[in-house]
This record gives structure tokens, sequence and C-alpha cells, in this order.
């Protein structure tokens, strides 16, 4: 794993074409950054009991964290590709438990390459990882596109 600088995360907060998804952990809402669309809105909310708010002085939408699997799935229906930022465990050993995942939520060292893979017929593909310094906290990045 790669470990990058600010301004390269920046870069990928900065394009325009593909989401980006940012989970900051445990108590923290989930946090998207999409394409335009004039249906951004409404495209998020299929399903949402609670409307997507959004915050326009970071110019991305908040969703509720437990939203972060149906998102990501629908996401990569929609966009084939989708940047998830979020905190993993620097020290920790991919295992069994990872392999054997279910849904899109990995925090351990992989960052996500051999999540779910227990089967050989996961979901989605991990293309590119790499990690970053934010807060004092580690986090990484990962591109998932869809098979």
């Amino acid at each position: 794993m790669q470990v990058i600088e600010e301004d390269q995360l920046s870069r990928v907060m900065a394009q325009k074409t593909t989401p980006v998804a940012i989970r900051r952990g445990t108590g923290y809402k989930l946090h998207v950054q999409l394409p335009y669309a004039e249906d951004n809105r409404i495209w998020l909310q299929l399903g949402m009991k609670s409307a997507p708010k959004w915050l326009l002085s970071q110019r991305r939408w908040e969703l509720p964290s437990t939203h972060f699997n149906t998102f990501v799935k629908r996401a990569l229906d929609r966009y084939s590709r989708l940047y998830v930022i979020q905190p993993y465990a620097e020290q920790e050993v991919c295992a069994k438990q990872c392999w054997d995942a279910q849904g899109h939520e990995c925090q351990c060292s992989c960052m996500g390459a051999n999540h779910g893979s227990g089967n050989g017929d996961g979901y989605f593909e991990v293309t590119d990882t790499f990690a970053v310094r934010w807060q004092a906290q580690r986090m990484g990045c990962r591109l998932m596109a869809r098979k």
C-alpha cells in the first residue's frame, strides 16, 4: 500500500466523473460526492426514509451511515466505479472473516483487496488502493469497479 500526500487526496476529491464515498468511522454520517445530475437528490432518496442532506460548503451529500452498502451497490450499478475513503487498521492482518465477509465495509489492512472473495464470485473488484494521513487518523482510499 502506498502512502499518499494530501494533494493526491485532493485530486480524488476534485475530480468530477467518479463518485466518492467518505466513511469517517463509527458515529459519523456517510458523505458522498457525485457527478452532477439533476436527479441526484431523488436517486439518493430511493429506498431511504430520511432525505439526503446537501452540504453546500463541502459540495457533497450526507446520508445515514447505515446506507453505506446500499449506496456502494447502487453507485457501482449507475457509475461502474466508486472511490471509498475510510479509516483502516494499519497493523491488522487480513483473515478469513474478511474473505467471507458480506457487504462492502472492510477495515482491515487489505483495504478490501481480499474482502468477500471467499467464494471467488465477488460483486466488486478493487482496482487501486492507497493510504493517506487525515486528521491524525490513518485513512485509506480504494477505487472499486463493477465486474
